[in-house]
């Protein structure tokens, strides 16, 4: 029997029916099977992995199939969607879970109504966790909207660290760019390239939702919650284009270590060069006065191997003075 509860249990992360206080009730299954007796309002999260939490959704929850399919989607866009009576936003936050990268950013769907949020997730957030903590102290989220509100703000909270260290990060690189040399710093650039495209993809789709939720005439939403979200949705505004600065900043940096490395390998191609416009003149005679035939001159005379020299040198000094007079070294 316990085993069967067990199982039935499976996929709720919680549930809460709130006081509208800050505080809420923690519920199980069978709470959430029985309608709200007192209007009060009731906060469901689920595992949406898990086949209970799938077959609650789509059969007992009393949703749209529309919706339901949005709360179990393996891979969803930030974006929000006003459905009859309810508001469906789909966020996403920083990854702060051992062992992953932040800007492998995590999902949470949530449905709202009057009286319900029903929310949704596949890996932990902490931005969700700390909701979880302050209805246990009573400083939670007093009924859907401010659970919205509050859910955005921690969501933003955490991703702002994020951006700031993205932003170090370019700053230091470009400080270090003369100790560390070229090729460490252009594998740091492209990382640092990288991090910012992944983040920047879920972080402007989610602030059009964002302003898409301010913008959208709602009963759920009254003017006041509309003008925070305007506000969180600037804030992401400012996040995206610290990002973009990140981008080009890497981009030039990037078109700077390019120039460097072109610059270097002319340096070392022209005075490949000269040595070998010098040594071409030298190398002739050499060749010349090398071959093994009849008639070569100074065969008999015991100063020619020097005379030899001596014309070589001679003809390379000739060479560096006509190219200095020339200024091509």
């Amino acid at each position: 029997m316990a085993d069967n509860r067990d199982q039935e249990l499976a996929g709720l992360i919680c549930a809460y029916e709130l006081d509208q206080s800050g505080g809420g009730r923690p519920l199980v299954w069978e709470d959430i099977k029985i309608p709200s007796a007192n209007g009060k309002p009731r906060w469901i999260h689920l595992n949406f992995e898990e086949p209970n939490a799938r077959a609650w959704l789509r059969e007992s929850s009393g949703l749209d199939g529309t919706i339901a399919d949005a709360l179990l989607d393996d891979d969803s866009r930030p974006r929000a969607l006003q459905h009859d009576n309810g508001l469906l936003v789909i966020l996403r936050g920083v990854n702060l879970n051992e062992g992953a990268e932040p800007d492998d950013m995590v999902s949470i769907r949530v449905w709202l109504e009057e009286n319900r949020i029903i929310s949704t997730r596949r890996r932990k957030l902490q931005s969700v966790s700390l909701l979880r903590s302050k209805l246990a102290e009573g400083q939670g989220p007093k009924g859907p909207v401010d659970f919205l509100l509050k859910l955005i703000i921690q969501l933003g909270e955490r991703i702002e660290p994020m951006i700031d260290n993205l932003d170090d990060a370019i700053e230091q690189s470009e400080l270090r760019f003369e100790a560390d040399g070229v090729s460490g710093y252009r594998g740091e650039l492209s990382a640092l390239r990288r991090q910012s495209a992944r983040i920047r993809r879920f972080l402007a789709p989610q602030r059009e939702a964002l302003e898409r939720l301010s913008k959208e005439a709602s009963t759920l939403l009254p003017d006041n919650d509309r003008f925070r979200l305007r506000e969180e949705a600037d804030r992401i505004t400012l996040y995206l284009e610290t990002l973009d600065l990140v981008r080009e900043r890497a981009m030039v940096a990037q078109e700077e270590i390019i120039a460097k490395l072109a610059l270097e390998q002319n340096n070392r191609m022209y005075i490949l060069a000269i040595v070998a416009a010098i040594f071409l003149p030298l190398s002739f005679v050499t060749g010349l006065m090398g071959m093994n035939v009849a008639g070569l001159p100074g065969l008999a005379n015991e100063n020619a191997f020097a005379i030899t020299v001596a014309l070589m040198l001679v003809t390379g000094g000739l060479i560096i003075v006509i190219f200095r007079l020339k200024k091509w070294m």
